[in-house]
């Protein structure tokens, strides 16, 4: 093989690279979200707005009559539930989980997380905005490893 053609075959390569590179960023974003929630509860649309507002996702949103049924059915731990799920990509995400924290779930993919959840409805997080009042509140990552603190989010005084 020849200076020149190796110099080509590895511009090739680096170009094949750089394309499999973008095809899979693109995979990453194009994740679905398909979210189920109580008919008569208005926070969740406020969390997909949150979701569609981040850039990279539409939300699908699923009213269901038994959101008990569809926490049990994915697996959500009882003292994590809160009232919505959405399953991303496999994952399941439970509650006002901010987009930031999904998007690295969907980029890091740890072994042993099912899904990652914000029990209950603390103020101020995704769809629970309510002016300049914030509760502080954690992520949780679950699944059957166990669980651990994904991401923190502060609140303030007021």
């Amino acid at each position: 093989m020849t200076a020149r053609t190796r110099t080509g075959a590895r511009r090739m390569l680096a170009s094949s690279a750089a394309i499999f590179v973008a095809a899979c960023a693109g995979v990453a974003q194009a994740a679905s979200f398909t979210m189920y929630r109580d008919p008569n509860c208005g926070c969740c649309l406020g969390w997909a707005d949150h979701v569609e507002k981040a850039g990279k996702h539409d939300v699908k949103a699923i009213d269901h009559p038994d959101m008990a049924s569809v926490k049990a059915k994915n697996g959500v731990p009882g003292d994590l539930v809160s009232c919505h799920t959405a399953i991303v990509d496999g994952y399941v995400i439970e509650g006002h989980v901010p987009a930031a924290d999904v998007e690295r779930l969907l980029s890091e993919r740890p072994a042993g997380v099912a899904g990652l959840a914000v029990a209950g409805m603390p103020m101020g997080s995704p769809g629970m905005e309510n002016g300049p009042h914030r509760q502080p509140y954690k992520v949780i990552a679950f699944g059957p490893k166990g669980r651990s603190v994904w991401a923190s989010h502060g609140g303030n005084a007021s």
